[in-house]
């Protein structure tokens, strides 16, 4: 069985850095990318950052590029996301979210065609609030 559960969430100042974790089970984690997403209330949820899982390339939203960093340990089977310089705009449950490299593989051919990477596990996600 597949399994994504997040943790580190919390209410923090804005300001201040989080890092949230993404602990993995259920598939070979090599060959799967990871991403987090992000849903604040009566926002449509958007993806935040994401890391392939062969080499390990990363990939951020331009909203966060310069603030977050994503990493994965391969033996933990973890990905985590490292936020600086909270703002209360990144108030939002977090998610992650894993798809096989071969659906990365076939989004990016087919991007030309409007096709987005389908991710096909999810965790159920960890609430960051922050505050002034």
């Amino acid at each position: 069985e597949v399994q994504l559960v997040e943790s580190g969430g919390g209410s923090v100042q804005a300001g201040e850095s989080l890092t949230l974790s993404c602990a993995t089970s259920g598939f070979r984690f090599e060959d799967y990318a990871i991403a987090w997403f992000r849903q604040s209330p009566g926002k449509k949820r958007e993806g935040v950052a994401t890391i392939a899982g062969g080499d390990g390339s990363t990939f951020y939203d331009d909203s966060v590029k310069g603030r977050v960093t994503i990493a994965k340990d391969n033996a933990e089977r973890t990905v985590t996301l490292h936020v600086n310089a909270l703002k209360l705009e990144d108030t939002a449950v977090y998610y992650c979210a894993a798809t096989h490299a071969a659906e990365v593989a076939r989004a990016k051919l087919n991007r030309h065609k409007g096709e987005t990477v389908r991710w096909d596990y999810w965790g159920r996600g960890t609430q960051v609030t922050v505050s002034s």
